[in-house]
């Protein structure tokens, strides 16, 4: 199976209330996004208007792999933005900054390919499952990239007081899956740590400017220099270790409470999930009712079984609820305690009719449509779905995949960074016909399986051989329009000259 093949695929649509205050300070937009996470889209904004850091609020965050809507509020400042992958839509105004309270609930697109007819035969029955079972609110890989990308839990560098370690894992780890110019930009500094006067040969050094800034007036600083990054991204750098906690908290509670047998477990990035596929009814309706706490330093916990799991998961850790502190820095850096649904049930659950997959052959997709509460993961709903075979994509997938482009219905190809998908191992289409997809819902006939790699039918060679004419590249979108605009001009210039002279303006 593979989501997020494309940028469409993967759609979020957030529910929103603000109250609206003619004369307040904060501009209020509908932000339309894809492939762009929330921070890198503020970022540009801020960029492009010369804002303060701390002047753009949101909702909350939303997933880069897809194309999303959401709230933002600008402090004190009209702007205005159009671009292909960013676009911003005016509401109103409002006298506070946002924040989740804003958001009612999220409403959630998925197209889930690359589907076997053995994947979709289990697909109702998985889905009665959630709506009876409902799914474990776990926080899901996205919310865990400083692991995928190396720079470790910069959290517990903090707990331990050195920034120095923090600082060189936020500016100096470059990624091996960031092709992006952020990722030259910390090879450059892992090479020239201390050297803080060094000229950067890339742009993409500007979003660190106030940290160099600090380090260039106060070399040894480091705590000064960490305390430059964004407020927003500082607090997501603990709330990303909390989060862990929360997830293997939870993790021991399910064992705690469920026998062996009613539990399986699922890979993710920063470790393994445990799900249930059954529960009888007490335990089911305790499970409806329990919170698990996000944990800090005033977190008080009364459930037995809550703090034998919350003991259990610190003392691995080796700490103690005293120690999620950041003593150099108490009131920009901190913990705090929340409680958090254990279970979460999606809403108005809609699976769509199988259909062909247009982008692997010999596959079918099938679209499935939810609405979930703020801070719950749509990826984990499609995970449950297709427990049976979802499998995390390893940094060795990740990496082949730059090199296999897809091709799209309209002969546009386009590289795995627009096409990123946690996935399992791809199957080559079976040599034998298609996945049979029911009646009701074929449009077309199915593709027929392409060839081996390295292969060629007879066919095939005899038609390359006798065609003499050089291989020319699709065109792409605005290649396309560019020429559909030609061609109309054409037919209206061959158009006027037919005209009798009477008739033509003079």
């Amino acid at each position: 199976m593979r989501i997020k093949q494309k940028p469409e695929d993967f759609s979020v649509k957030e529910s929103y209330r603000f109250d609206e205050v003619p004369s307040g300070r904060h501009r209020v937009y509908l932000m339309d996004k894809q492939k762009l996470s929330t921070f890198d889209a503020a970022d540009r904004i801020r960029d492009a208007f010369g804002l303060k850091p701390g002047s753009i609020s949101y909702c909350g965050l939303k997933d880069k792999q897809g194309r999303t809507e959401q709230l933002i509020a600008v402090d004190g400042a009209d702007v205005d933005m159009q671009d292909p992958d960013l676009r911003l839509k005016y509401l109103g105004r409002t006298d506070q900054p946002l924040s989740a309270a804003n958001i009612t609930s999220n409403r959630f697109a998925v197209t889930v390919r690359m589907l076997s007819e053995e994947s979709v035969g289990p697909l109702n029955v998985a889905a009665a499952e959630i709506n009876r079972l409902g799914v474990v609110n776990y926080f899901d890989s996205q919310r865990f990239g400083s692991l995928k990308h190396g720079q470790g839990f910069i959290a517990k560098d903090l707990i331990r007081g050195d920034f120095e370690a923090a600082l060189r894992n936020y500016l100096a780890q470059p990624s091996e899956l960031d092709r992006s110019e952020d990722a030259k930009v910390k090879a450059f500094w892992r090479e020239n740590w201390g050297r803080w006067d060094a000229r950067v040969p890339f742009e993409g050094t500007r979003k660190y400017h106030r940290i160099l800034k600090s380090l260039r007036e106060h070399p040894g600083d480091y705590v000064r220099a960490f305390l430059q990054i964004d407020a927003a991204y500082r607090a997501m750098l603990l709330f990303t270790y909390q989060s862990y906690l929360w997830n293997e908290g939870v993790r021991r509670y399910f064992q705690l409470l469920l026998p062996r047998e009613n539990l399986f477990p699922m890979k993710y990035q920063a470790g393994t999930l445990l799900f249930h596929r059954d529960a009888d009814p007490e335990v089911l309706r305790t499970l409806r009712e329990s919170t698990f706490p996000l944990l800090a330093p005033d977190s008080r916990i009364e459930d037995p079984l809550v703090k034998q799991a919350v003991d259990w998961v610190l003392g691995r850790e080796k700490l103690s609820l005293e120690d999620l502190r950041v003593e150099e820095a108490p009131r920009m850096l901190y913990f705090k305690h929340e409680e958090r649904p254990t279970l979460v049930f999606p809403h108005k659950l809609v699976i769509g009719r199988v259909q062909n997959d247009d982008l692997n052959r010999g596959y079918a997709k099938v679209n499935i449509a939810f609405t979930l509460p703020p801070g719950a993961y749509a990826t984990l709903v499609i995970k449950r779905l297709f427990h049976f075979e979802y499998q995390e994509e390893s940094a060795q997938q990740i990496r082949e995949s730059w090199r296999a482009p897809i091709e799209d219905r309209d002969g546009d190809r386009e590289t795995a960074d627009t096409a990123y998908a946690p996935r399992g191992p791809r199957r080559a289409p079976a040599p034998t016909p298609p996945l049979a997809v029911p009646r009701s819902a074929r449009r077309s006939p199915a593709p027929e399986a392409s060839p081996a790699p390295g292969r060629r039918t007879q066919a095939r060679e005899a038609r390359e051989a006798t065609d003499t004419r050089p291989s020319q590249p699709s065109p792409g979108f605005l290649e396309r329009q560019r020429q559909k605009k030609d061609a109309k001009e054409q037919a209206r210039r061959e158009q006027a000259a037919k005209r009798p002279e009477s008739r033509k303006k003079k």
